[in-house]
C-alpha cells in the first residue's frame, strides 16, 4: 500500500510499504480522510521529540473498518469510524482523575503508532481500550469527521476557561484552530466574538468563512485600541491565543477584562518559550490563565456530536482536498496560510 513515511526533517515521501495486519485485539481501517494541521508542518520541518523516524504520520483520521481482530468485539466490517489522536493509558493518576488529556504515559497516532497518511491503518489496542473509536453519525462525511480531533482540542481549551453565555471572546490567530474557536465560542453562547491575525490574507480567508463580529488585521490596525473600543474599554472576558506567539500571550494578559480568562492554546517555539508577565496585572485584575494541550476521548466524542448536529459546522472550513501523493503540497498550503483546512484523501480525490 501507499503511505507517507517521515524519515527526518524535510524528508517525507509517499512510498510503497507493507500492508499492515491487525492483531487479535486490534482493528484495521481503510483511511478515507486524514486532515492536516500545523503539527504536521512542524514535524515535517523540524521533527518532534516524541516521534522516532521512520514513521507514518497523520493523526486527524476517519475511515471504514475493513478487518476486525479475532479477539475484538463490538465492531464490524463496514463501520465508519473516527479515531482519536492522543491515546491515554487509562492507568495513571491523571487518567484515573478524569484528566486523560494530560496522561503522563500518553501515546499518539502518527507518533508512537503508524498514522493516517496511508491507505490502510491498524487501530491499536490502546485506542480501543481508551474508547477512542467513534462511530461516524449517518449523514456526516469522512472529511467532516476528521476535523473532530482538532475540535476536541478546542473544546478542551474552552471548557478550561468556561466559555459561555454573555462572554466576549477574542481569538488571536486566524488559522484553522482559530476558526474552530470562533465557531465553538458561538455554539457555547458567547455574545461577541472577534478574530485577529498579523497575516491579512489569512485573516480575510478565515473571516469570510466564520464571520466574526470583528476581524482585526494586526498588520495595519491597532489591536489594543480596537479591542478596547469594541468592549467599551473593559476588555474581552475571554482571550484565546491560537498562535505560537509570545507577544500574543503578553498582549492577551494586558487586554483581558477584570476577572477575565486567558487560554494559552498555541505553544511557543522550544528555543523561545519565555514571556514577560506583569504579575500585578494578573493579581489586581484577578485573571485566570489556563494552558490547553490536547483532549480526552470523551471530548472527542462530544466534538464529533457537535459537528454532526450542525452546532459547529466544519464542511466550509475544508478548502483543499488532495490525494496522498500531494501530502507535501498539503503541508505547504497549511504553512503558507492559503488554506484553512486541508484533507488528505488516501483513496483518491
Amino acid at each position: 500500500m501507499k503511505a507517507a513515511l517521515f524519515q527526518g526533517p524535510g524528508d517525507l515521501n509517499v512510498i510503497e510499504v507493507d500492508t499492515p495486519s491487525p492483531a487479535a485485539d486490534e482493528l484495521k481501517i481503510r483511511v478515507e480522510s486524514c486532515a492536516t494541521c500545523g503539527t504536521d508542518a512542524k514535524i515535517f520541518h523540524h521533527g518532534h521529540p516524541r516521534l522516532e523516524p521512520p514513521q507514518i504520520i497523520g493523526h486527524e483520521i476517519a475511515g471504514e473498518i475493513i478487518e476486525v481482530g479475532s479477539g475484538t468485539t463490538g465492531y464490524s466490517v463496514g463501520q465508519r469510524v473516527q479515531i482519536i489522536a492522543a491515546v491515554p493509558c487509562e492507568e495513571c493518576w491523571a487518567c484515573k482523575a478524569g484528566k486523560q488529556g494530560i496522561c503522563i504515559n500518553q501515546t499518539s497516532m502518527g507518533y508512537q503508532f503508524p498514522g493516517g497518511f496511508a491507505q490502510e491503518m491498524v487501530v491499536p489496542q490502546a485506542v480501543i481500550k481508551a474508547d477512542g473509536v467513534n462511530t461516524i453519525p449517518e449523514g456526516l462525511s469522512f472529511d467532516e469527521a476528521s476535523v473532530a480531533e482538532p475540535l476536541a482540542c478546542v473544546l478542551n481549551a474552552q471548557r478550561l476557561v468556561n466559555v459561555g453565555p454573555g462572554d466576549t471572546v477574542l481569538v488571536m490567530g486566524a488559522g484553522p484552530i482559530g476558526c474552530l474557536h470562533i465557531r465553538l465560542a458561538r455554539a457555547l453562547g458567547a455574545t461577541k466574538v472577534m478574530l485577529a491575525d498579523i497575516n491579512g490574507g489569512r485573516l480575510k480567508l478565515s473571516a469570510d468563512a466564520v464571520k466574526p463580529d470583528r476581524a482585526i488585521d494586526m498588520s495595519s490596525e491597532n489591536l489594543e485600541e480596537i479591542v478596547s473600543a469594541e468592549t467599551d474599554g473593559i476588555g474581552p472576558s475571554v482571550i484565546i491565543t491560537a498562535a505560537p506567539s509570545g507577544q500574543a500571550q503578553e498582549q492577551a494578559i494586558a487586554m483581558a477584562a477584570p476577572g477575565g480568562r486567558v487560554s494559552f492554546f498555541g505553544g511557543l517555539p522550544k528555543d523561545k518559550p519565555m514571556i514577560q508577565v506583569d504579575s500585578n496585572v494578573v493579581h489586581y485584575k484577578e485573571l485566570i490563565l489556563a494552558g490547553a494541550n490536547g483532549s480526552s476521548p470523551a471530548q472527542n466524542k462530544e466534538a464529533l456530536a457537535l459537528i454532526a448536529s450542525g452546532a459547529v459546522p466544519v464542511a466550509d472550513l475544508i478548502t483543499h482536498r488532495l490525494p496522498l501523493d500531494q501530502v507535501q503540497d498539503a503541508i505547504s498550503a497549511v504553512t503558507s496560510g492559503e488554506a484553512i483546512k486541508v484533507v488528505i484523501k488516501p483513496q483518491g480525490v
